[in-house]
C-alpha cells in the first residue's frame, strides 16, 4: 500500500508539472456553446457548489479513487471560498472500476438525503485507496452514514444512477478527455492537475472572454 501511495504522489507531481507546461501554452480547446449547454442540462445527479450567482462555471469529471482528483479537490474548494462568483459542477466518471462506480452511486444516494457534501468530502478526502466496495463502505460508515439506507436507495434507483454515469462517460469521450480529472473552466478544456494559481488564471481568462 505504501508503494501505491508513493506512485500516486509521483503521479500527482508529474501531472502537475505537465499541467504547468500546458497552462503556459497559447491555446486550449473550446467547447461550443450548444455542447456546453448540454453538459449543464438537468438532471444533474449532484448539486453544484460555490456561488449561486456565478459568472464562471467549472465542470469537473472525476473519480473518487483518482489521486490527482484528490489533489485537486482542496484547490477547487479554495477557489469557491475565495471567489463567490465561481461554481463547481462535479460529474462522476468512474474510470477506476467497480468500487469507484459504487462510490458515485453512494454519493447520489446521500444527495437524496441532503447529505451530498458530507459523502463527497469523506470519499474524496479518504486517506486510503478505495479499491473495493468494503473500502467505500468503511469510509462512509466512519462518516456516520447508515449503509442499509444507502444500499436501499441504490437498489431502488440503480437504473437512474447507471444512466447518469453513462451520460458522464459519453460526455467525457465526446470532449476527448483521456482520464480524470477532466476540467472545463468557462468554455475551455484545461489540464486537470492544476494548482490554485493556475485555476485562478483560467477563471480570469474565462471572465475576460465574456
Amino acid at each position: 500500500m505504501n508503494a501505491l501511495r508513493c506512485r500516486a504522489r509521483l503521479l500527482v507531481r508529474a501531472l502537475s508539472a505537465l499541467a504547468t507546461g500546458f497552462a503556459n501554452a497559447q491555446g486550449t480547446q473550446t467547447v461550443p456553446p450548444e455542447a456546453l449547454k448540454g453538459l449543464l442540462t438537468e438532471p444533474l445527479m449532484t448539486p453544484a457548489s460555490g456561488g449561486s450567482q456565478a459568472d464562471v462555471t467549472v465542470i469537473e469529471y472525476f473519480d473518487y479513487n483518482c489521486p490527482v482528483c484528490r489533489h485537486l479537490e482542496p484547490q477547487l474548494q479554495r477557489l469557491t471560498a475565495d471567489d463567490p462568483k465561481v461554481r463547481i459542477v462535479r460529474k462522476d466518471w468512474p474510470v477506476f472500476g467497480d468500487a469507484s462506480e459504487y462510490a458515485a452511486f453512494c454519493s447520489y444516494a446521500a444527495n437524496r438525503e441532503g447529505k451530498y457534501a458530507s459523502a463527497h468530502e469523506a470519499l474524496i478526502g479518504s486517506r486510503k485507496d478505495l479499491d473495493s466496495r468494503d473500502d467505500v463502505r468503511q469510509v462512509l460508515r466512519d462518516a456516520g452514514f447508515d449503509l442499509r439506507q444507502v444500499d436501499s436507495d441504490i437498489a431502488r434507483h440503480k437504473n437512474e444512477y447507471t444512466k447518469a454515469v453513462q451520460r458522464n462517460q459519453h460526455e467525457a469521450e465526446q470532449l476527448g478527455l483521456h482520464g480524470t480529472p477532466g476540467l472545463i473552466v468557462g468554455d475551455q478544456i484545461v489540464p486537470g492537475g492544476l494548482d490554485y494559481a493556475q485555476l485562478k488564471r483560467f477563471v480570469a481568462r474565462a471572465r475576460q472572454a465574456h
